[in-house]
């Protein structure tokens, strides 16, 4: 976790919750962490940029009952997923997509990211008892946890570093977003470390041509979900997108995939409460 994570007002409440523990009988450690992720204000450029944060991916096939349900109270749906996210914003932050009319196993996902898992459980279980919650079945979760760069380090290869930290996107405002979930083979973990740096340097290198087309964000999810990694993708170009793919599909690392999608989802962005609305309508 970065250190700007830990601001001063954080350690404050740390500090303070531990010594109000050690007061009180109680596990002082367990008791300070509770408390600053209790006070830990959800800030939309600081969450989707830190390490440290959970992501939970979840994908939503509607019944046919929702079809049926007056057109008015669909409509009501929208306003409720909104009142909801407000209530939460504390704790959570909340995306939707739309994905109808470009998937065949969902109609719409939520991302959302919580630097407590059992807060985005707690949303998630809050948005399933709404009017399109239980109108809809999941078709898809996914688990992962932010973390800072594992192989292309500025140490491990400060070149290609160099050029990760200096590529910037700079298209129109995407409207499209992509999540691929990927799993490695058992051989890849067991190949040692130099090896797989090696790997993924061949890997990154004719990505940085795309980067002014393609955002992309990584999610680890070892041990916590069937992938190893969530990667999710936004982009406004998705010919340079389906060339990115081409490109990191031809490099000898994909030989360790053992899952490269399956399922691919593919959605476009709206506010949360524009993709209500068109589900509605």
């Amino acid at each position: 976790m970065s250190k700007k994570f830990f601001s001063n007002t954080r350690a404050t409440v740390v500090i303070g919750a531990a010594i109000a523990a050690l007061a009180a009988g109680m596990p002082s450690f367990a008791t300070a962490q509770q408390a600053a992720a209790d006070n830990t204000m959800i800030e939309r450029g600081k969450i989707l940029t830190q390490p440290g944060v959970f992501g939970v991916f979840t994908m939503f096939k509607l019944r046919p009952e929702w079809s049926r349900v007056p057109s008015a109270d669909r409509m009501k749906a929208a306003a409720e997923v909104k009142q909801l996210i407000e209530k939460h914003k504390n704790n959570v932050l909340v995306d939707l997509y739309l994905t109808r009319g470009l998937e065949t196993g969902s109609d719409f996902f939520l991302r959302v990211h919580a630097y407590d898992l059992v807060k985005a459980q707690t949303f998630m279980n809050k948005f399933r008892a709404t009017q399109i919650g239980r109108n809809a079945d999941v078709s898809e979760t996914l688990v992962g946890l932010t973390k800072g760069l594992n192989y292309i380090t500025k140490d491990g290869s400060p070149g290609l570093n160099a050029g990760l930290s200096s590529a910037s996107y700079t298209g129109p405002a995407p409207r499209y977003t992509l999540v691929i979930p990927v799993k490695k083979s058992a051989e890849w973990w067991n190949i040692p470390v130099d090896q797989r740096l090696h790997e993924l340097e061949a890997h990154t290198a004719p990505t940085l041509a795309y980067l002014v087309n393609v955002k992309r964000k990584l999610y680890h999810s070892t041990g916590i979900d069937d992938t190893d990694f969530i990667t999710y993708f936004e982009t406004n170009d998705l010919a340079a997108f389906n060339n990115l793919m081409i490109s990191l599909a031809s490099v000898p690392e994909n030989k360790y995939h053992v899952r490269w999608g399956s399922p691919t989802v593919l959605g476009t962005i709206h506010s949360p409460e524009e993709v209500i609305k068109a589900l509605a309508e």
